[in-house]
């Protein structure tokens, strides 16, 4: 009686190493679970490879189960060397055929679609803004439950939170803030040094510096820092169903989550500019003493002088707006994060873009309503 089992038999020929493949492979053979195993155990021990031929010829019998355990075994493409009958290759194409899912097509849009688009992305971003207007209501209705009532406060929460946000963060801050203070002294000698106007040094970095770059500089690391963080931590809450489980046994979410956040960062915002402005200023002195001789004991003489503490009020209170708008805005990406990972990552990613856009647009509105303040 003729041997049906589905087997493997290795010859080689001078073209090279050979798979001669015998028996029946089908459904009823392969179904049994000694001949599965048997045939499985053979192939991993010939991997389909460019030096591997496969000789079909001998098959008794092939059929579509038979067909896909081979298409696999050869990572869905087809052998460089391959001995087989018209009708086994047939069934081999049809596999490969079936086996790519079709790409749906996607519908052409006329500028009706265009324009649907475009609305859908209006009111998708009012959605946003509603929300974020919500937030603000709700921490100001918060705030005046915590003035009321002060001892059933998240001060625990509060002070964890700036301890990561602010102590945390003093050393990247002013690692960047001493750099770009050396790299803007070193650009301003090449230029002042044609004019002799070396000693205007100090005014220009301790406007550009105080005013502007320290703030924006320590919000924008703010920013990606502790705001991808916000966003990540509320998501994971939502992920694990704490969120829900908060709601159910009656505690409030912007009580809780938002407002010592909120907290905790429009009181460590100002001292990180602070602390970024004063490493700013240390480099530029720096800079400046290398490049054009100007001392240390003259910049910081001739720096109140050059500067208007206006400046300096002005740089914390836009400091204080900038952490209050970052905690808002981490926790309302992270209180939208669905429950998945896929959303986690996307949550975080618009935290980050949209905490840095509303930074650079608060500075811009902040530089146009106080342009007289400090001159």
């Amino acid at each position: 009686m003729k041997d049906s089992t589905p087997r493997l038999h290795p010859t080689s020929t001078p073209e090279g190493a050979w798979v001669q493949l015998q028996g029946r492979w089908g459904a009823a053979e392969l179904g049994q679970r000694a001949n599965w195993e048997a045939v499985q155990k053979a192939l991993r021990r010939h991997p389909a490879g460019a030096d591997q031929g496969w000789d079909l010829a001998q098959l008794e019998w092939l059929d579509h189960i038979g067909a896909q355990l081979l298409w696999n075994h050869w990572q869905q493409a087809w052998p460089a060397r391959l001995q087989a009958s018209d009708a086994q290759k047939a069934m081999l194409a049809r596999i490969a055929a079936f086996q790519q899912a079709p790409v749906p097509e996607a519908p052409a849009l006329g500028w009706m679609g265009h324009i649907n688009q475009l609305g859908l992305l209006v009111l998708r971003a009012l959605g946003h803004f509603q929300h974020l207007v919500q937030l603000i209501g709700q921490l100001a209705l918060d705030l005046g439950h915590l003035l009321r009532n002060p001892r059933k406060g998240p001060w625990r929460d509060f002070s964890g939170h700036l301890y990561s946000m602010g102590a945390t963060a003093l050393p990247i801050t002013a690692l960047v803030g001493f750099l770009i203070g050396v790299v803007l002294a070193y650009l301003m000698a090449l230029q002042l040094r044609q004019f002799g106007a070396e000693a205007f040094i100090v005014d220009i970095l301790g406007i550009s510096l105080i005013r502007e770059l320290g703030p924006l500089l320590a919000a924008i690391l703010v920013a990606g820092r502790s705001g991808s963080a916000i966003t990540a931590q509320i998501g994971v809450m939502r992920v694990t169903e704490e969120l829900d489980a908060m709601q159910v046994m009656g505690i409030r979410h912007g009580f809780r989550l938002v407002m010592p956040r909120a907290m905790a960062l429009a009181v460590a915002m100002p001292l990180i500019s602070l602390w970024t402005t004063l490493a700013a200023l240390g480099g530029g002195m720096l800079a400046a003493d290398a490049t054009m001789g100007i001392s240390a004991a003259y910049f910081w003489e001739a720096l109140p002088n050059a500067v208007q503490i206006g400046n300096l009020v002005l740089a914390v209170a836009k400091s204080v707006v900038f952490g209050v708008f970052i905690a808002l805005i981490g926790c309302h990406w992270g209180l939208r994060v669905k429950p998945n990972t896929q959303s986690l990552g996307q949550g975080t990613t618009a935290s980050v873009v949209s905490s840095i856009t509303m930074v650079i647009l608060v500075d811009a509105m902040f530089a146009i309503a106080f342009k007289d303040v400090g001159f």
